[in-house]
C-alpha cells in the first residue's frame, strides 16, 4: 500500500521523492566534518565533545528528568480521556496485526542497545551499587533487586514514553489529518505556526534531530562490530581485529539497507518478526535452562523495588544539585536520557507510520506500559541469569565484565548455559538482526525527514544507510576513544532535541480533548 501525503499546507510541489537540499547538505556536511576531525585529530574532537558534554549534563540533566516524568504521566492521562478512543492515521483499521505492529515497535529501543546492556548494566549495578541505594552490600543477594530496579529505570517506563507516546499523537494528527510534513519541525507547529514548517526554524529543528539520531544509531552499529567480532574470536578463533569488526559492520549495513529500501511493509516488518520470534525462543530457553525460580523472584522483587522508589530513582540528583557537575548521574541516567531523547522525534515518525489505524489509547499503552514490561522481562532473563550465575559462582560473569566489557558480559552468560556454544552463536545472530532493525527504521525515518513526503527516494536511503555504517567504522578505527566520544556526543546532540519535544506536553492533551469532543458530537 503506497503512502500518499494528504493535501494541505505540508504538501510540496516537488513530489514525494524530492529532497530538501538545505537539510541534506547541512546534516551530511556536519556528520562528514565530525568523521574527518576524528581521523585528523581525535584529541581536538575529544576536547570539544568533553566540554560540550559537561555543559549539557550540567544544565539539561534536571530538565530531562522532569521532561521524561511529565511525558510518561501525561501519556497515561490522554489514554484514559474519552478522546483516547479516537483512531489515528486516517485509516479505519490498522495496516498491521498486533504482533507485526508490536514487533516493529519493540525492535526500536530494545534493538538500539538493549541487547548490549541487558547483561552488562545489571552486573554493573550489582558489583557497584548505585549511590541512591548506598548501604546495600554489593555482590550479594541483597543487591539483586536494586541492580535490576536501576536498570529498569533506564530501560523501562520513562525511556519508552519519550520515544513517541505524545509526539506520535501529534505527528499523526498534523500529518494525516492536516497535511503537515511527517518531520520533526511539525512538533514545533503549535508554537511557531507556519514559520516552523517553512523557514530556518524548520531547517534547524529537522537538522538537529537528524544529527542526534545518526549519533544514536551509529553507537549500536559500532557496538555490534565489537560484540560480534569478540564473539567470533571466542567461538571460532577468528582474530578480534579492525578488519573483522569492519567486515561485520559492512554486512550489517547491507542487511539494513536492503530492509530500508524495501520499506515498512516488507523488509522492516520481516526483520522485526524474525527478531521477536528468535528472541522469544532464546528467552524461553534461558528461562527454562537457567535459574528459573531465581529469575521469577528477581523480576517481581526488582519491579516492586523500582515502583517503591520510582520518584526517587527518576529525580535522583545526588551531589549534582541543580546545576552542578553530574558525576555518576551524568554517566548513567543523563547519558541514557540524552540517548533516548535524541531518538525521540524520528522514532515518533517511524511509530506514526506503523501505527495508522490504532487509537491514541492503544499507542500509549503499547509504548508506555507493554513495551517497558517486556523490556524489563528481557533484562531480568538475560541480566538476571548473569546475577544468578555470579551468586552461585563468583567471578563467572564479573571477571569477564571487568573494564566495563559489555560484549564479554553477554558471552559469559550465554556460554555458562547448557548448549552454550549454540546459544552464544544464536545470540550473535539475534544481536545482528536487532541492530539491523534499528538501522533500517532510522534510515527510513531520517530519509523521510528530509524528503517532501513519506516515500523517500532510494538514493537518500542508501546515502544515510551507508553514512552511518562508514561513520561507525571510522569511530572504531580510532580505538575505544572513538566510541567513548560518541557516547558523550549523543548527550550533546540531545540538548536541542529536548526543546523540540517540549510542546508535546500540552499539545497532545489538546488534540486528545478535541478528539473527545468530536466523538461526543459524532463529528
Amino acid at each position: 500500500m503506497a503512502d500518499i501525503l494528504p493535501p494541505g499546507p505540508g504538501k510540496r510541489e516537488s513530489g514525494l521523492d524530492g529532497v530538501n537540499l538545505p537539510i541534506f547538505f547541512l546534516t551530511g556536511g556536519f556528520i562528514a566534518a565530525v568523521c574527518i576531525l576524528a581521523l585528523v585529530s581525535l584529541e581536538t574532537l575529544s576536547a570539544i565533545v568533553d566540554t560540550s558534554f559537561a555543559w549539557s549534563a550540567r544544565f539539561f540533566g534536571l530538565y530531562w528528568q522532569l521532561l521524561l516524568l511529565a511525558t510518561f504521566f501525561i501519556g497515561l492521562l490522554i489514554a484514559v480521556l474519552p478522546g483516547g478512543k479516537a483512531i489515528m492515521g486516517a485509516l479505519d483499521k490498522p495496516e498491521f496485526t498486533v504482533f507485526q505492529w508490536g514487533s516493529m515497535v519493540m525492535c526500536t529501543l530494545l534493538a538500539g542497545g538493549g541487547v548490549f546492556w541487558a547483561a552488562g548494566e545489571p552486573m554493573a549495578h550489582f558489583v557497584s551499587v548505585p549511590p541512591l541505594f548506598e548501604g546495600v552490600e554489593a555482590n550479594t543477594a541483597e543487591a539483586v533487586p536494586y541492580a535490576l530496579a536501576q536498570s529498569y529505570l533506564h530501560w523501562g517506563f520513562l525511556a519508552w514514553a519519550i520515544l513517541g507516546s505524545l509526539t506520535t499523537v501529534m505527528l499523526m494528527h498534523y500529518h494525516y489529518e492536516k497535511g503537515l510534513p511527517l518531520a520533526p519541525r511539525t512538533l514545533l507547529y503549535p508554537v511557531f505556526g507556519d514559520r516552523a514548517i517553512s523557514g530556518p526554524i524548520g531547517y534547524i529543528a529537522d537538522s538537529a534531530c537528524i544529527i542526534a539520531v545518526v549519533a544514536g544509531t551509529v553507537g549500536p552499529i559500532g557496538f555490534l562490530g565489537l560484540q560480534v567480532s569478540y564473539g567470533l574470536e571466542t567461538l571460532f578463533g577468528i582474530p578480534d581485529v579492525l578488519t573483522t569488526q569492519a567486515t561485520v559492520i559492512a554486512v550489517l549495513t547491507c542487511i539494513y539497507l536492503i530492509s530500508a529500501i524495501t520499506g515498512v511493509n516488507k523488509g522492516i516488518q520481516l526483520l522485526s518478526r524474525i527478531n521477536m520470534i528468535l528472541g522469544g525462543v532464546l528467552l524461553a530457553f534461558i528461562l527454562v535452562a537457567g535459574p528459573t525460580v531465581f529469575l521469577f523472584s528477581s523480576f517481581f522483587s526488582g519491579l516492586s523495588t523500582h515502583l517503591a522508589n520510582f520518584f526517587s530513582l527518576a529525580l535522583y540528583r545526588g551531589e549534582a544539585g541543580l546545576f552542578e557537575p553530574a558525576g555518576w548521574l551524568g554517566w548513567w541516567t543523563v547519558f541514557f536520557w540524552g540517548w533516548f531523547l535524541g531518538y525521540g522525534p524520528l522514532m515518533a515518525i517511524f511509530i506514526a507510520r506503523v501505527s495508522r489505524g490504532r487509537s491514541i489509547r492503544s499507542i500509549v499503552i503499547m509504548l508506555s506500559i507493554v513495551a517497558p514490561l517486556v523490556t524489563m522481562g528481557w533484562f531480568t532473563i538475560v541480566g538476571g541469569t548473569g546475577l544468578g550465575l555470579e551468586l552461585a559462582n563468583p567471578g563467572t560473569v564479573s571477571t569477564a565484565f571487568e573494564g566495563f566489557n559489555l560484549p564479554a558480559a553477554l558471552l559469559a552468560v550465554t556460554q555458562a548455559l547448557p548448549m552454550g556454544f549454540i546459544v552464544s552463536l544464536l545470540f550473535l545472530v539475534l544481536t545482528t538482526i536487532f541492530v539491523a532493525t534499528t538501522g533500517d527504521s532510522m534510515t527510513y525515518s531520517l530519509s523521510v525527514s528530509m524528503s517532501h513526503g513519506v516515500n523517500p527516494s532510494t538514493a537518500v536511503r542508501v546515502f544515510w544507510g551507508l553514512a552511518m555504517g562508514v561513520m561507525a567504522i571510522i569511530l572504531i578505527s580510532v580505538g575505544s576513544g572513538g566510541i567513548g566520544k560518541l557516547q558523550s556526543f549523543i548527550v550533546v546532540t540531545a540538548a536541542p532535541v529536548s526543546l523540540i519535544l517540549l510542546p508535546s506536553l500540552w499539545d497532545a492533551v489538546r488534540i486528545t480533548l478535541e478528539k473527545g469532543r468530536a466523538l461526543k458530537t459524532g463529528g
